[in-house]
């Protein structure tokens, strides 16, 4: 239907999997296009389907998840990826981001939040779960702190990637400052063309080597 997002999970594990499924189909506005239980059957599934988003496990029997997500963004690249596992190493973490995917979250994420996740994601964001943001953040840290100059950034803009970096969704950007979502996403376009970058990750990267 139009307007739905469609969907395809990568998960071995069958409850998981299934509870999943149960949790999308179940959801107005998104739909299961199928539900995978290996890399190597999702990469057949895919041409079938041509799903918006793909829901990728990372330790997957044979060809593991980061594999899958370079087979996936090679050949089709408009494809958003999100892994969405129990691994919150920064190893792992940097290794699926380099791979092309598009949002890291946890399997813990209570299930409204991983739906609003999935709704970022196709509009263009770069949903993590808040540890996930924390640890990028974290790596491109240094001991002195340095500020973006002020003819980068407005303060208002300089607020909202603190948020970003806090790994809040734009929904709750927009209830703690009291603005519309558009607003948010006014702000989050201004803030990338500024910068330079095209999702929230690289956004924070880029803000860490100023």
């Amino acid at each position: 239907m139009p307007g739905t997002i469609n969907i395809i999970i990568v998960e071995d594990d069958e409850a998981v999997r299934e509870g999943l499924r149960m949790l999308i189909n179940g959801s107005e506005g998104y739909h299961c296009q199928a539900a995978c239980a290996s890399a190597e059957e999702a990469l057949q599934a895919i041409p079938e389907c041509m799903p918006d988003v793909v829901l990728m496990d990372i330790n997957l029997p044979g060809m593991n998840g980061i594999e899958c997500v370079i087979c996936i963004k090679n050949a089709w690249p408009a494809i958003q990826v999100m892994m969405l596992t129990v691994f919150d190493n920064t190893d792992e973490i940097f290794k699926s981001l380099a791979a092309g995917a598009t949002g890291y979250m946890l399997k813990k994420t209570p299930p409204a939040k991983l739906l609003e996740a999935i709704t970022e994601l196709v509009n263009g964001g770069s949903p993590m779960s808040g540890e996930i943001a924390r640890k990028v953040v974290q790596t491109f840290a240094r001991p002195a702190r340095h500020q973006l100059p002020e003819s980068i950034l407005t303060a208002r803009e300089e607020e909202i990637l603190s948020y970003l970096s806090k790994g809040f969704l734009y929904k709750e950007i927009a209830a703690e400052l009291f603005i519309s979502i558009e607003t948010v996403r006014t702000h989050i376009r201004k803030i990338y063309q500024k910068l330079q970058v095209r999702t929230r990750t690289e956004a924070l990267i880029r803000c860490m080597k100023t």
